[in-house]
């Protein structure tokens, strides 16, 4: 077995995407978008959001449409944002799908049931929104949804907050 610095699936220098290289030096927060439905929970680590201020507040992000959080955010048409601390780097790579999760991510963390969706127990500030009925659409490989914010907890957590730059995972105070 050979260790080495580099990751075994990135590829090659030459054919990387430089969209991808640009994005990726853009320093983001971490999140995790979850909803419930059915008794179905789902949950996807969220980089590519924002907040847009106004009468009444948005939540913008950009998700996989082939998630199973699409799926589940579809039916409930409510939202919980969860923004993750530096000790949750873990939750966020499993979330994420790039790391392994015996029982699924919902096991990784305590979990507080909401009207919007689960949100972490630890979770720094978090909060809920309600799908707009236009509130979709195609954008790149993405869908851009749309949410109205209804609900915001500006409660903190001791480890720092968990920002994303150039694939690692950074600290910020």
């Amino acid at each position: 077995m050979t260790i080495h610095g580099d990751h075994p699936f990135l590829p090659p220098e030459g054919e990387r995407s430089p969209v991808r290289r640009f994005r990726g030096r853009l320093a983001t927060g971490v999140t995790v978008w979850t909803s419930a439905y059915g008794g179905r929970r789902a949950g996807l680590t969220v980089s590519s959001m924002m907040v847009a201020d106004g009468d009444p507040a948005r939540l913008l992000a950009l998700i996989d449409p082939d998630s199973d959080l699409w799926e589940v955010l579809a039916e409930s048409e409510t939202v919980a944002v969860s923004v993750l601390g530096y000790d949750d780097r873990a939750l966020a790579e499993a979330f994420a799908g790039v790391a392994p999760a015996p029982g699924g991510p919902f096991r990784l963390g305590s979990w507080i049931e909401t009207e919007w969706g689960p949100v972490l127990d630890s979770a720094y500030p978090w909060a809920g929104g309600r799908l707009l009925d236009d509130g979709t659409r195609e954008v790149g490989w993405a869908l851009l949804v749309e949410a109205v914010l209804e609900h915001v907890d500006l409660r903190t957590a001791d480890s720092g907050y968990l920002t994303h730059h150039r694939a690692r995972y950074h600290r910020l105070d």
